[in-house]
């Protein structure tokens, strides 16, 4: 299969046209979250494990489970928590069972730099919202999907979606038997609390 950075090729394949497309949207993000970076003096996995800790449950914010959340490395992810602790945006608590292991938790501090950095990809939300509703679904409903296969791929390796949950009954009515509610496809999560894997 041919390369969709080959201009030629992209510019008579549909398939490759969207490839190219998400790879532009891929760097828009990085972009912005360098900026952020930069102007925090922090490193972009830095502010994305400072976000992350803001809104996920304790029992994910490991070394280990943020490793495999942001498809990184374990080290890699302990020099960002070390650089973070240093800064005393966060805080460790050992873990009673295990020595070795810790959990992580935002300090004041990295609660008020959460504030400051976690809006780094709304350019890009206002510019969705400016969007036709109809378009929208489109796009969630692609957008979703990728993930999903993704995940199956083993591209991307956590997904709290409703396609990997043991709520999620598929078929014809596609369902969350927790909530006891038919899902269309604007009501598919893909970072769900209530998640359970399969």
């Amino acid at each position: 299969m041919s390369s969709f950075f080959d201009l030629e090729f992209q510019n008579k394949n549909i398939d490759a046209k969207i490839a190219a497309g998400l790879e532009r949207l891929s760097n828009a993000f990085r972009v912005m979250l360098w900026e952020q970076a930069k102007e925090h003096a922090l490193s972009p996995i830095q502010i994305q494990i400072l976000i992350f800790l803001k809104y996920h449950d304790q029992k994910f914010l490991t070394v280990s489970y943020l490793a495999k959340e942001m498809n990184v490395t374990k080290p890699t992810i302990s020099d960002a928590v070390k650089a973070l602790d240093q800064k005393s945006l966060i805080k460790k608590s050992n873990d009673l069972e295990d020595t070795r292991s810790y959990s992580i938790q935002l300090t004041s501090s990295g609660k008020k730099m959460v504030e400051k950095t976690e809006s780094y990809g709304l350019p890009l939300q206002q510019l969705i919202s400016k969007m036709k509703g109809s378009n929208k679904e489109v796009v969630w409903e692609m957008v979703s999907s990728l993930i999903h296969e993704l995940n199956k791929s083993n591209i991307i390796s956590v997904q709290r979606t409703c396609f990997n949950c043991s709520f999620y009954k598929g078929g014809t009515a596609n369902r969350c038997t927790l909530l006891d509610l038919p899902l269309k496809p604007l009501d598919i999560r893909i970072d769900c609390p209530e998640f359970i894997a399969l």
